[in-house]
């Protein structure tokens, strides 16, 4: 049996259907042959998508692995990289959110175009905005409310809806670096309530080998010492699951006398803040390397 082509060989083999520009490539291909690895060509169901493409109302024939829109595409919304035509990271982006399954997919596809740096909030708030009578846009509108600019992974971003949905909070911070008092630096949770005193870890496949389980339980250990409240969150949690325990943990929470707070989001001086798009753009290449390694998936 013949080994399944890769993500990027579908987008180049689907680009061989494009009419004649102005057409590209869009939607969530055009986002990872841009560089946004965590657009892996996979639903959450495990299937793949077909490739996605913007045909600028020239018919396509239809095609086992593609999706032809024709919608229009104006020329100043197409870029070549690689060899390969594709729609600018915001057009492909404002797509993926408006035809996105459901809303939790829309901000998913916010959240990694824009921790990829491909796309800002303000940026976003502009396209969506420029789209106002395109099929899908209202989702579009609501996802750009709820979207955050330093989400890791889909996984955190799919947890932070579901908290959110439990809570009806809009304060909670992604990957928000805790320092203690002295100014060190104590870890970086997945999401914070910093108001409740209350953090959260999805713990995916990755974390269960034993050096990194180890480094995680110390961690949580600090964050403990410090009067954190901490939960943590594994695949296949149900929501029921889900408000269980953030019920307990913000119950604890709340036990724990202010006095016992030993922990600050005020960064030292020294400390270099990644935290949004448009800090992390300002990043030279070799801090990019060094401060921004993990966030991404291997390519």
């Amino acid at each position: 049996m013949e080994p399944a082509p890769s993500v990027l060989q579908r987008i180049a083999d689907a680009s061989y259907r494009l009419p004649s520009a102005p057409s590209g490539i869009t939607g969530w291909a055009a986002l990872r042959w841009l560089g946004a690895t965590w657009f892996t060509g996979v639903d959450v169901g495990g299937e793949l998508r077909p490739v996605p493409l913007a045909t600028a109302g020239s018919t396509v024939r239809p095609r086992c692995g593609v999706v032809v829109s024709e919608e229009r595409v104006g020329a100043h919304q197409l870029v070549e990289v690689l060899g390969l035509r594709v729609t600018d990271a915001l057009r492909s982006t404002v797509y993926e959110m408006r035809h996105a399954p459901n809303l939790a997919g829309a901000v998913e596809a916010a959240d990694m175009a824009a921790t990829s740096d491909l796309v800002s909030r303000d940026e976003l708030a502009l396209a969506v905005a420029a789209h106002r009578a395109w099929t899908g846009v209202e989702q579009a509108r609501r996802a750009l409310a709820l979207m955050a600019e330093n989400s890791w992974s889909p996984a955190e971003s799919r947890l932070r809806l579901r908290w959110l949905q439990w809570s009806g909070e809009r304060a909670l911070l992604c990957n928000q670096p805790v320092f203690d008092l002295q100014g060190r630096h104590v870890g970086t949770p997945d999401l914070l309530d910093a108001r409740a005193g209350v953090l959260g870890e999805y713990d995916g496949d990755d974390h269960w080998n034993r050096e990194r389980r180890r480094g995680d339980l110390s961690r949580l250990d600090r964050f403990q010492d410090l009067g954190l409240e901490v939960v943590t969150f594994v695949a296949g949690e149900s929501d029921r699951d889900v408000a269980d325990r953030l019920r307990g943990a913000y119950g604890r929470a709340a036990l724990r006398p202010a006095a016992d707070r030993a922990w600050t989001l005020r960064a030292p001086t020294w400390w270099q803040p990644t935290t949004t798009v448009a800090l992390r753009r300002s990043l030279e290449p070799a801090q990019r390397r060094r401060l921004l390694g993990r966030q991404q998936p291997a390519a």
